[in-house]
């Protein structure tokens, strides 16, 4: 306890600067939603669902990207120098898309913030936990969705402010025509400029990972930024134990044949599973094609805005409880509550939409759908991802398990549309619940628990330890 005494709002800064990544992350992510709307009819697109899922798609296209060179550039360059670029693609992306006047720029820059999305998606979270204390380190990463949510809560609030009130029963043209559909939209993009701007900055004054250091043989950097972290015997034992779990590893370039062997396959599946599960719970379509869903529900534009301001509000107070529960609790027995309440919740929420209920019990059961995402999958997902892999190979299998997560939300993304389409809302969040029940199956069967070990300790157990 006295380490955390001494230095934890050192290591609170660093993780919250770190986090920053979480925040553009969830900002970039929302903020499509509340221009839709009006972008679409700019663009031309309010009748084409294919296009309309190609756009909302093209930032996954790029998270994809952004997942894929994670790995290689965290090997190469560690976690602190790839962040600093993704602050800078998130910069660029917020610039260009509120500026493009035809589709095809809006979509290549959409694509630019999505690679920033994929790698502060994977390197944030691994970057803080490998900086932070063992018996907090839940916490810790937990700050990353924290970060996250305030960015979505930010996107949404933004965008309400930002729209001018809409009329009910406004027509198209009318809107297309209004200050919302040809500016206010780029003002919602253009506002992530600052704190993209302040995550770029804050950057430089964090300190590299000290795992990564060992990695690369620098020990008497790791040594230093430990002491900072930890304290000077702490900072000494902590670093014998990441000497002892790379041994002779250290130096040598991580291979993807590592990632087959049979000690580090079942832990990639499990990574794998976890993070395509996270997406096609269904929980982002509810933030992405907000507009469909509430208009679905009886609610106006306006309304629709509004509603999606409590829906972030939400988020970002179960986040909170998440935090204070994931290191008490365990990291597997909220995920089984998440998942098996989500799937409860979804199947009550396709029956209001088959019985053609409207208006606040909707309202009612979407919040609660987002408590319970928020309490468990939203930020345990990243903590164990964070967590289950051994030092040597925890880039690359962590970025081929976010890359895994990016590609099943390009598919649950781009598929919504044409589902809500030819299925109707009550059927697309029926798919979900059943999907959500899977989930709860296969991680009673197959999780294990991480909370109270060191990622030396973890990586023992599964890895050195295991038959």
């Amino acid at each position: 306890m006295v380490l955390i005494k001494t230095n934890s709002v050192y290591v609170f800064f660093i993780a919250l600067v770190s986090a920053m990544g979480g925040l553009l992350f969830g900002y970039d992510w929302v903020v499509i939603g509340g221009a839709k709307p009006f972008y679409e009819l700019f663009f031309g697109i309010s009748e084409l669902p294919a296009f309309q899922g190609l756009v909302m798609g093209s930032a996954l296209i790029g998270c994809i990207l952004g997942a894929v060179i994670s790995g290689a550039v965290s090997d190469r360059w560690g976690r602190k120098m790839p962040l600093i670029a993704a602050a800078a693609l998130f910069i660029i992306s917020a610039f260009g898309t509120g500026y493009a006047d035809q589709l095809t720029p809006f979509i290549v820059y959409r694509l630019i913030g999505g690679i920033g999305i994929g790698l502060a998606s994977t390197l944030s979270p691994m970057y803080i936990a490998e900086i932070a204390p063992t018996e907090y380190r839940g916490r810790f990463v937990a700050i990353n969705q924290l970060t996250i949510v305030v960015g979505i809560l930010c996107a949404q609030i933004a965008n309400w402010m930002i729209a001018e009130p809409i009329v009910a029963n406004t027509g198209s043209a009318e809107i297309l025509a209004s200050w919302n559909g040809q500016t206010g939209w780029r003002w919602m993009f253009w506002a992530e400029l600052i704190p993209a701007s302040i995550f770029f900055i804050l950057m430089f004054l964090v300190p590299k990972s000290p795992r990564f250091l060992v990695k690369i043989n620098k020990d008497s950097e790791a040594r230093r930024v430990l002491e900072k972290i930890r304290g000077g015997r702490n900072a000494h034992n902590e670093l014998d134990d990441m000497k002892r779990t790379l041994q002779d590893d250290r130096g040598q370039k991580v291979l993807l044949s590592e990632l087959s062997g049979p000690k580090v396959f079942p832990l990639l599946v499990i990574g794998i599973v976890l993070a395509v599960f996270q997406q096609w719970c269904g929980i982002n379509i509810i933030f992405n094609y907000a507009e469909e869903i509430f208009t679905a529900a009886g609610y106006s534009v306006s309304d629709m805005l509004f509603n999606i301001v409590i829906t972030g509000s939400v988020n970002l107070v179960f986040t909170l409880v998440a935090m204070r529960t994931v290191d008490s609790w365990g990291r597997r027995k909220l995920m089984l509550l998440g998942s098996i309440g989500l799937a409860i919740v979804y199947a009550i929420l396709g029956g209001t939409y088959y019985f053609e209920f409207s208006g606040w019990p909707v309202l009612v059961l979407v919040i609660t759908a987002i408590a319970i995402y928020a309490t468990s999958l939203a930020p345990i997902t990243w903590v164990v991802l964070s967590e289950i892999f051994p030092n040597r190979i925890r880039g690359l299998a962590m970025s081929i398990a976010t890359l895994s997560l990016w590609i099943a939300s390009f598919i649950l993304t781009f598929t919504f549309p044409v589902l809500n389409s030819a299925m109707g809302a009550h059927g697309t969040f029926w798919i979900y619940s059943t999907i959500c029940l899977l989930g709860f199956l296969y991680i009673i069967r197959k999780l294990p628990e991480t909370k109270g070990k060191s990622l030396e300790e973890i990586e023992y157990d599964l890895i050195k330890n295991s038959k």
